[in-house]
């Protein structure tokens, strides 16, 4: 049953007293209706990342993404330049592309109707005698997008709801020097698919408080009495020192693990040498995909191939850990024994500030 009508999911989408702060309700997490508002509100009204700069190297790459509900194709042109379009032919709604790749021309799936890399149409077989047909009519809808440090991102947003992406992530590349992000090689990606909501997914992200309890390896490798959020207009910042004192479990060196999560759906997790992000898919009401790429310094020396080694037995384990918990916690949800629970303002200010955010962008539908 949908909580759309009624003053429930109303009171559930207003500003929280921060002096007593709870979660979103249950029901937030369980109603297939509020995903669809999330995903045209949120997930479809931001700056999504899409892939990287290396995966558009030579002219007729591409990579697709869904952003929401939406479909888009991202391709470097003749002239070296990055568009991105909405990836549905102008024909009967057909794909231009189902996986990242490489092509010469974008060619519809379904009947063959051929674009330029610019997007604009070239060929419609058997259209020619069509009566007031013209390929100049036919051009696929443009999307912005934006590239920061070597990373792709795109909005299929016309509304200016969100600002621009430097100004989203000002002060991260500054904050964690002297790891620089645009000198990372992209290495590989993993997905996972998770049986629970795509905000049970964030809010576990957001907050070091599981890491005793969840992470026994991760919480060897960080100072958890140091481990710190702060809080920034469109990101939370998390932070640790790397324990260094007869610590055989950091492989990474000096320095700090910084987590950056950016509104919506974005994790940043950077290491000496390493960053790792995070996109964060809603499936439906019940089940997320999680996608991981991975990039790294000097990526073909024989020091990094064994340190990449040890990067990913630890990321699949914490992973491993994560889903555990997450999909525990989707089930508390569903058992109708859960409705909300107090936010603890020492270890959860991430939790809270990303669903202010959330509720925030839900608030301008509503009225």
């Amino acid at each position: 049953m949908t909580h759309l009508v009624g003053k429930e999911y109303l009171a559930a989408i207003e500003p929280v007293d921060h002096n007593n702060a709870h979660t979103l309700p249950a029901f937030m997490y369980l109603d297939e209706d509020i995903l669809g508002l999330e995903k045209t509100a949120v997930l479809e009204n931001s700056w999504q990342l899409v892939g990287h700069v290396s995966q558009l190297q030579r002219s007729g790459d591409h990579i697709v993404a869904e952003l929401g509900n939406k479909p888009v194709i991202v391709v470097r042109n003749a002239d070296n330049e990055i568009n991105a379009f909405i990836n549905v032919c102008r024909h009967r709604g057909g794909p231009l592309a189902y996986e990242n790749g490489h092509s010469n021309m974008l060619v519809c799936k379904y009947h063959g109707w051929t674009y330029t890399l610019d997007g604009a149409l070239k060929v419609a077989p058997e259209m020619n005698n069509t009566p007031n047909f013209d390929t100049c009519q036919f051009h696929l809808p443009k999307v912005k997008h934006a590239i920061w440090q070597n990373l792709v991102f795109v909005n299929v947003s016309d509304t200016a709801v969100v600002p621009k992406l430097e100004t989203m992530l000002d002060g991260i590349a500054q904050n964690i020097v002297p790891i620089d992000l645009a000198q990372m090689q992209f290495s590989h990606s993993d997905t996972y698919y998770v049986a629970c909501n795509w905000k049970v997914y964030m809010d576990n992200y957001l907050e070091g408080y599981h890491l005793p309890m969840v992470h026994p390896e991760l919480n060897k490798m960080l100072d958890y009495r140091s481990y710190q959020t702060t809080l920034h207009p469109w990101y939370s910042y998390q932070f640790s020192p790397l324990e260094q004192v007869d610590n055989p479990s950091n492989f990474y060196g000096e320095g700090k693990a910084h987590y950056y999560c950016v509104f919506p759906n974005l994790m940043l997790n950077i290491l000496p040498g390493r960053l790792q992000t995070n996109r964060v898919s809603a499936l439906n009401s019940g089940e997320t995909l999680v996608t991981f790429d991975y990039f790294y310094s000097d990526i073909d020396s024989q020091e990094t191939q064994q340190f990449i080694e040890q990067d990913i037995a630890l990321s699949d384990e914490i992973q491993k850990e994560d889903i555990q918990i997450c999909e525990a916690v989707q089930k508390g949800l569903q058992s109708g024994c859960y409705e909300q629970g107090r936010l603890n303002m020492l270890r959860e200010t991430g939790v809270l500030h990303f669903q202010e955010l959330l509720r925030q962008q839900l608030r301008l539908i509503a009225t």
